[in-house]
C-alpha cells in the first residue's frame, strides 16, 4: 500500500501560528487548535500561571530538538 506524502498545514485560530500534525481540541469549544495552545489550555485548567506555562512549553520544545 502506498502512503500519501501530503502534509496538511493548518493555522491555529487561537494564536495564529501555522502547524502540522494532529490538532489538539480546545477545551472551550472543541475546535481544532495547535498543540501549544492545547497545552496552555490544559495547564491553565489546573491553575498554572502564564509565565510558568511558557517555561514549560520552552522546555518541551528544547527537549524535542535534542
Amino acid at each position: 500500500m502506498k502512503e500519501s506524502a501530503n502534509i496538511r498545514i493548518r493555522v491555529c485560530p487561537k494564536c495564529g501560528k501555522s502547524y502540522c500534525g494532529v490538532p489538539a481540541l480546545s477545551r472551550a469549544d472543541n475546535s481544532p487548535i495547535c498543540s501549544d495552545c492545547g497545552t496552555r489550555e490544559a495547564l491553565e485548567s489546573i491553575g498554572v500561571k502564564s509565565e510558568e506555562q511558557e517555561q514549560i512549553l520552552n522546555a518541551m520544545h528544547r527537549s524535542m530538538r535534542a
